[in-house]
């Protein structure tokens, strides 16, 4: 029986042909002239099948989850109504979560699904967000609630947490166990919040951002300081960074330090200048496995923009007397943290670089990489098969005449160590596992499945596995 497709959701879908020319934009436009890596190489942005803004990392049990605001398609405006989360063991290969946190979790929001920030306190995750509250109109701060970083979450309060007609929340926990929520554009406020992390203390505190603090803008009498939007607090060896969108438009990345986490603030300077196709950037920071990393935005993928913005990230480290450098935007990515097991249960949509897919939940659970057409792939890097494996099998499902997974090592056309045939299983969600014989795949490798068949829509893929040879 072979049923019908709908239309894939909203996403950045990528093309071949529209992957191979962003690969190209991005080598002359993003990068020195002198660097020019081609398409393979390219892992920045990490997602390419949505597009992601606003990024918020947060290291949690050996991994990194990365919490984002999500632009809608063709979007000529900041029109977002959810968030999405992704993780990673190894800062390359991304796990797609779904969307757990949306404007319908909050009853009292009518729109501005914007960037917030997760944090994790007591085994408990809580969200951040600002939405417009329905009933003022005016930008508001709510908090969600989970027991897993990848939800789902629910409306901690029913209600705003504050409300001020500002936006942008970043949250900080301190040494000693007072966290603070920021927040603000065009001021800069904080309040002290209780152990609960859904009341707080006091009453909302502005912090006065003097030129010696935030940095001095010209041309605008109405704002003095650099400081626009977006701030990041954290705390390293004692000092204090508050990291922030500067000077719009179009915005670079700019911090300040300081001794103690309500300032006094010293102006440091840019971190990233300005750059990248999107007039708007947001910071993360987050260090992982050893390393220091660096999460923004900007308007790489196809059809990208302001308004359809991308996640990506650059690894750094800190200079000797806590300064940060220069970073700027490449298309290369950053090395892998960590390599992948293959003889593990591995999810299909944990993703360096997809092409043509898509993703949806999944009637099994998790998500599942779907809307294959002939030639799609799905990159996975740094697999470490070790002395080689003997078998591959995979959890798949079809709704038409099914296709073949080819797995291929290098490239896209990189030389083929197995091949499985799908057949149509009745349905786009009736699921089976399929399994081939596969030879010659050893030693860390980037692995590529790559989806061959008719016309149209022709598998999904829930999860893959190979077995080790013996």
């Amino acid at each position: 029986m072979i049923t019908a497709r709908p239309l894939p959701p909203t996403g950045a879908r990528l093309t071949r042909a529209a992957a191979w020319v962003m690969g190209l934009l991005l080598a002359f436009a993003v990068l020195p002239a002198v660097v020019q890596p081609t398409v393979a190489r390219a892992d920045n942005p990490i997602v390419q099948h949505v597009y992601t803004a606003d990024p918020a990392p947060l290291v949690y049990n050996g991994r990194v989850y990365l919490y984002t605001g999500h632009d809608e398609d063709g979007s000529t405006y900041f029109t977002m109504k959810d968030w999405r989360v992704w993780s990673s063991a190894d800062m390359v290969n991304w796990t797609d979560h779904g969307s757990p946190l949306s404007l319908a979790t909050f009853s009292w929001a009518s729109k501005d699904a914007w960037a917030g920030q997760a944090v994790q306190r007591n085994g408990r995750f809580y969200w951040y967000v600002p939405v417009t509250n329905r009933a003022t109109g005016r930008m508001a701060i709510g908090v969600a609630v989970a027991d897993s970083p990848t939800g789902p979450f629910r409306d901690a309060l029913g209600h705003p947490l504050v409300e001020n007609g500002e936006f942008d929340p970043t949250v900080f926990i301190d040494d000693d166990g007072q966290a603070y929520l920021y927040w603000g554009n065009p001021n800069l406020w904080y309040v002290r919040l209780n152990a609960d992390m859904i009341s707080y203390s006091g009453s909302p505190t502005r912090i006065p951002l003097t030129t010696s603090g935030f940095g001095t803008r010209t041309g605008d009498a109405n704002r003095p300081t650099l400081f626009e939007e977006g701030p990041w607090v954290y705390k390293r060896n004692g000092l204090y960074y508050l990291v922030f969108a500067a000077k719009c438009c179009s915005e670079f990345i700019a911090y300040s330090t300081a001794p103690g986490p309500t300032g006094p603030w010293t102006y440091r300077g840019t971190i990233m200048p300005t750059q990248g196709g999107s007039f708007t950037n947001h910071p993360g920071l987050v260090d992982f496995k050893g390393n220091s990393y660096f999460f923004y935005h900007n308007g790489a993928l196809t059809g990208g923009g302001g308004y359809t913005r991308s996640v990506a990230v650059e690894k750094f480290s800190y200079n000797a007397d806590g300064t940060i450098p220069t970073i700027n935007m490449t298309n290369t990515g950053v090395p892998a943290a960590d390599t992948l097991n293959p003889y593990v249960r591995q999810e299909a949509e944990t993703i360096a670089w997809g092409s043509g897919i898509e993703t949806e939940p999944a009637t099994e659970g998790g998500m599942n990489v779907g809307w294959i057409d002939n030639g799609d792939y799905v990159k996975v890097k740094g697999v470490a098969f070790g002395r080689g494996a003997s078998s591959f099998a995979a959890r798949v499902a079809s709704g038409s005449s099914g296709g073949t997974v080819e797995l291929r090592l290098g490239s896209p056309s990189g030389t083929v160590v197995g091949r499985c045939a799908v057949p149509n299983t009745g349905g786009w969600q009736a699921w089976t596992t399929v399994t081939c014989p596969v030879t010659g795949a050893t030693g860390t490798q980037d692995l590529y499945l790559r989806f061959t068949g008719g016309s149209g829509y022709l598998l999904n893929v829930n999860w893959w596995q190979f077995t080790p040879a013996s």
